[in-house]
Order: structure tokens, then sequence, then C-alpha cells
């Protein structure tokens, strides 16, 4: 009980110490660096806006419009999710080059299984069609991510040789499977996946799932802070848990409004009017779009792997691997089988991109997944992964996702070719680990 007393209070001296600043991110214990990120993805927009106005005018840009920035966030669901897996695996000091190529590859399997193969046996616009399409596919990608990782793990390959490998092959594949033709249409109910205005949620549930995920912040905070109590821990002080909380919250409220301050689209409304037989006012009709299906599924990913990460013995041993493989082998973690493991998610989390991306475009292409990997590592690597192992959020990564997606839509929308986005991409991504060698350094 001494020894607990004697750390608390050397804790609470510590956040006496230093300037204010120093003070506050003791109290609150945020990171830097997803401050940082946070900072730099403010810049970005700012810069965007100003830029993609005729008179580089705040006031009348183009990139902070609830129109891009919903579509902003639908683009970027396909990296987040692919990049909640990339975390895990550059944490175990490992990379995976292909995933780009297996997303291709799946998203063609999952188009010929709907267009081609199943509508066969069960006839078109069959309610199980999506189902087994959509299981397919992440079944697919994970015995693709087993494969690799069991090569990775048992044969001792370096994961770069196998998943360039792997690169190269299921690009390879995705043209095989269909001779590079085009397979469209996806069913309907697939379709939902991708967005749009009947692939969003809609106003009202919009503001609910608000609710549930401020009341989900909330439950966390209260949560860790009765495990520290429990454990003897040094505690945050209660303003700072508040206002973590109250920014958690501020942030999901203002997504919310965003999205349901994007209207259904002149057209898709009109029809809708017409089948409900709804008048349609003089001024209009708007119909809020509300967060969008494939947003929601990111979401929903990024709180999986987070949970597997922090509260399962697995995610524990992914990181203790990252940490010191040898002190890991030697505790008695079955090392490789954890690799195996990690490749595997990774591998069903392409297939579940995968979906999104064919529902987004109602079809499977040759160019599904290209160059698709480069953002997902660099997402992770911006949100604080480090190729060094064992160090690695799935939120970081998250708003990495969000950060490159900016740049490319909005190199987009002020009309930067291609080649120098790729250009951009690089930098960026050589940029964030010099920014984390320097980060390493400083923390010994």
């Amino acid at each position: 009980m001494a020894d607990q007393q004697t750390v608390a209070s050397v804790t609470r001296s510590e956040q006496r110490g230093g300037n204010p600043w120093q003070r506050f991110l003791a109290a609150t214990e945020l990171d830097v660096r997803l401050i940082g990120m946070i900072g730099a993805l403010l810049i970005i927009w700012v810069g965007f806006h100003i830029l993609s106005s005729p008179t580089y005018s705040l006031s009348t840009g183009l990139f902070m419009t609830p129109r891009n920035l919903w579509n902003l966030s639908v683009q970027t669901s396909e990296v987040a999710v692919m990049a909640t897996g990339m975390v895990l695996i550059i944490v175990t000091r490992n990379i995976d080059l292909s995933v780009g190529s297996i997303v291709g590859f799946v998203g063609m399997v999952m188009g010929v299984l709907q267009a081609e193969i199943l509508p066969d046996y069960l006839g078109f616009s069959h309610p199980a069609i999506w189902i087994i399409a959509l299981l397919a596919g992440i079944a697919l990608g994970a015995l693709i991510g087993g494969l690799q990782g069991a090569i990775i793990a048992f044969l001792e390959v370096p994961a770069f040789i196998v998943t360039l490998g792997g690169y190269l092959v299921w690009r390879g594949a995705a043209w095989w499977v269909a001779s590079g033709r085009t397979i469209a249409p996806m069913d309907q109910t697939f379709q939902l996946m991708g967005g749009g205005a009947l692939g969003s949620i809609g106003a009202l549930w919009s503001w609910v799932l608000c609710a549930v995920i401020c009341v989900g912040i909330a439950l966390v905070v209260l949560s860790g802070r009765r495990q520290r109590r429990r454990f003897n821990f040094p505690l945050r002080p209660v303003w700072a848990e508040a206002l973590l909380t109250a920014i958690g919250c501020a942030i999901a409220i203002g997504a919310v409004w965003v999205a349901n301050s994007y209207p259904w689209p002149k057209g898709v409304a009109q029809a809708w009017a017409k089948a409900h037989n709804v008048t349609i006012p003089p001024e209009g009709l708007f119909i809020s779009t509300g967060v969008a299906i494939p947003v929601l599924i990111a979401l929903g990913a990024g709180v999986v792997v987070t949970f597997m990460a922090n509260r399962m013995r697995f995610g524990r041993y992914v990181y203790a691997i990252g940490g010191n493989p040898e002190a890991a082998e030697l505790a008695g973690i079955r090392t490789k089988w954890v690799l195996v493991r990690v490749f595997m998610l990774m591998g069903a989390l392409a297939g579940l991109s995968a979906a999104i991306g064919i529902a987004r475009l109602n079809a499977s292409t040759n160019g599904l997944g290209i160059q698709q990997e480069l953002y997902v590592i660099a997402a992770a690597v911006i949100g604080g992964t480090s190729f060094a192992g064992g160090i690695g959020t799935i939120v970081g990564a998250m708003i990495g996702a969000v950060v490159m997606q900016s740049l490319q839509s909005g190199m987009v929308l002020i009309g930067i070719e291609s080649p120098m986005q790729s250009i951009v991409v690089g930098t960026v991504l050589v940029f964030a680990v010099w920014l984390d060698s320097i980060y390493r350094r400083r923390a010994k």
C-alpha cells in the first residue's frame, strides 16, 4: 500500500510540475502524436477548402461542405477497415503488401457469385444471395491471409517477400476469374453496403447512433476509472475525464450533424415522394441522408479490433510479440499461430473492404484495390504504428485513413493529376516514418 501511495504521489507531483501544456498532457494522458495528427487533418481540410474556392476564400470553398465530407467518409471506409488489421500486422514487425490485390481478387469472386453463379441456383433477387456472397468473400480473404501467414510463420519466409508475391499472384488471379471482364450489377441489398441515398440510415437513426456513441464513451471512461481504482493505479483528474468525454461526444455530434445536412439527390427524393404519394413543397423536398452504412461497417470493425487488441488475450500476445519476440516465445506464447491468426484477420478485413468497394461501384472491376495497400500502410503509420513493433492504436490508424483519403480527395478536387497524387502519398509515408523514428529516439 505504501508503494502504491508513493507511485500516486509521484504521478501527482509530475502533473503539478512542468508548463501548463505538459500538465495538461499528463492529466489527460493524450498522445502527442494523436494531437498532432488531428491538427494536421484540420490544416489539410482548411487548406483544401481555401484552394477549392474560386476566390481563395474560406467562406466559398468546396471541400468542407456536407456533400464532400459525406463522400469523404464513404471513401475512407474501405481504407479504414483494412487499416485496423494492418496495425496488428505492423505491431508484430511484419508487413502485408498484398491487401490491395486481395481486395481485387475477392471482390471479383463476390461479383461473379452474385451476378453469374448464385442466380442460376437461387434465382435473381433471392434474399440469401448477398449474405452468401459476403460470407464467401470474408472467408476467402481469411483463407488467403491464413495461407500467407502460415508461410511466414512456419516456413520462415520474410513477410515482405510472401506478401509481395501475393501482391502479384492475387492481382493476376483477379483477372483470371473473369478474364478481365467487368462484372455487374450487384444484388440490390448488397449495394446498400456501398452507401448512397438508400445505403444510409437517415436523420433519426443517425441521432440515435450519436446517443449510443456518447453513452458508450462515457461508459468506457467510467469503466477505465473503476479498473484503475480496483488495481490501485493513479486516477486521472475528474475534469480530465469529463473533458475527454465531452470532446468525444462533440466529435460524434458534429459528424452526425454534417451527415444529416447532406440531402438526398433531387431526382432520388422526387422518385421517393412519387412512390409514397408525398407532396413536394415549392422549395423542394429535403431528406437527410444521415450516416452511410459503409461508415457504420468501418466503425464496427474499429470497435471489434480495438476490443480484440485491448481486452482479449490474443491482443496482448500480438503486442508482446511485437515488443520482444524472443521473450514472448520464452513466455510460452505460440507466436507462430498468433501470426497466422493476425494475417487471417487482415485477410478477412480485406474481404470486407472488397464488399464495400464493389457495392459502392455496383460492379467488380480489375481496377478494384489498386494501390490501396499504400494507403492502408500509410494510414497505420501516420496513426502512430511503429515499424519497430509493439506500438500502435486502432483509433490512430482510422484517423490516419481519414488523413490519407482527405489528401487524395482534396487533390482530386483542386485538379492535381494522378502522378502528382502518388508523389504526395509517397512523400507523406516517408515523412511519417521519419517522424516515428525521431519520436522513438526521444522516448528512449
